[in-house]
């Protein structure tokens, strides 16, 4: 319990940074959309790009996005057979997105960055990229239940602007290339930008909370496989690792867990509302896992780690 509360701590800059969002969403009225789109197609990117340019590369390091994407996926599919039998009013093709990605961006990042520094982080990034992958691919596939096929879900991932800044910095890290030292500034200031404005979205988005909407039994299974099932993996994943297997180094195994304990995706929403699948049902469950995992993740990281 020392230790959750120490981690708490040292966390709550973080959350002073969503409790600011909060504010400026209830009562200066910004929008978080205007923020989201300078992070998707600036921010992110960015930092993805100098996160992979300081993460130590090789080909186990390279294989992470798909190792997790293959993960999401699995937990996706099986939990999604589970959730049409539990489920009857059509919100069960959203559970996959709910299981398989999370907020490992918005609220992931400023928390590695802070557990695991520099090196740690560009490690944790290689890893997001996986549910990224995972949440405009499979888990879109999945949402739209035979709306779109398998090319247009291809297709988002295409768009996506991260992809792009990860391959250009695998090509360039491998090559012996790194950042000159005059944009290295530049990179910080937009490695906090994230930090900062990916904890005040998160708290504009609790502003139009409005209570849990809809099947009870969404949300429980929902809390179920991102918060029970998802970290059982990672765990069993970091013993087989680490007692078995002996690939990768324990900074890997935390940053996967991390992914597995962050809360459900804002993009989740995004998604459900593009489809008309239960787009409130959605939103509800999204922000009673940002408000849970507020203390969900010091607990668990200090048993963890």
């Amino acid at each position: 319990m020392a230790a959750a509360l120490a981690l708490f701590i040292k966390l709550i800059p973080l959350y002073v940074t969503v409790a600011l969002g909060w504010v400026a969403g209830r009562y200066l009225e910004a929008s978080g959309k205007h923020i989201a789109g300078i992070m998707l197609y600036i921010v992110t990117p960015s930092v993805v790009f100098s996160g992979v340019m300081a993460a130590p590369l090789s080909p186990e390091v390279i294989f992470l996005p798909f190792l997790v994407f293959g993960f999401s996926s699995v937990l996706g599919i099986l939990q999604l057979k589970l959730a049409r039998r539990v489920i009857t009013d059509g919100s069960a093709s959203i559970i996959p997105l709910c299981v398989g990605s999370g907020n490992t961006g918005y609220f992931g990042v400023p928390v590695a960055l802070l557990l695991f520094g520099e090196e740690g982080l560009g490690l944790y990034i290689v890893c997001m990229l996986g549910t990224t992958l995972f949440e405009n691919s499979v888990g879109f596939y999945l949402a739209a239940r035979g709306r779109y096929d398998l090319k247009e879900s291809l297709w988002r991932v295409a768009k996506l602007p991260s992809v792009y800044a990860f391959l250009a910095a695998v090509a360039l890290n491998l090559s012996g290339i790194g950042i000159p030292d005059v944009f290295m500034p530049l990179f910080d200031n937009l490695r906090g930008a994230y930090s900062i404005l990916g904890m005040m979205i998160i708290g504009m988005s609790i502003t139009s909370f409005r209570g849990l909407v809809g099947n009870v039994r969404f949300t429980a299974l929902a809390f179920f496989g991102k918060f029970v099932i998802w970290p059982l993996v990672a765990t069993a994943f970091w013993w087989l690792d680490s007692q078995v297997l002996g690939i990768y180094e324990p900074a890997v195994h935390k940053a996967i867990f991390l992914i597995s304990i962050t809360p459900i995706a804002a993009n989740t929403v995004v998604i459900a509302t593009l489809l008309d699948t239960s787009p409130r049902q959605a939103a509800g469950t999204v922000m009673l896992t940002t408000l849970f995992a507020l203390v969900f993740i010091p607990v668990m990281i200090s048993l963890a780690f």
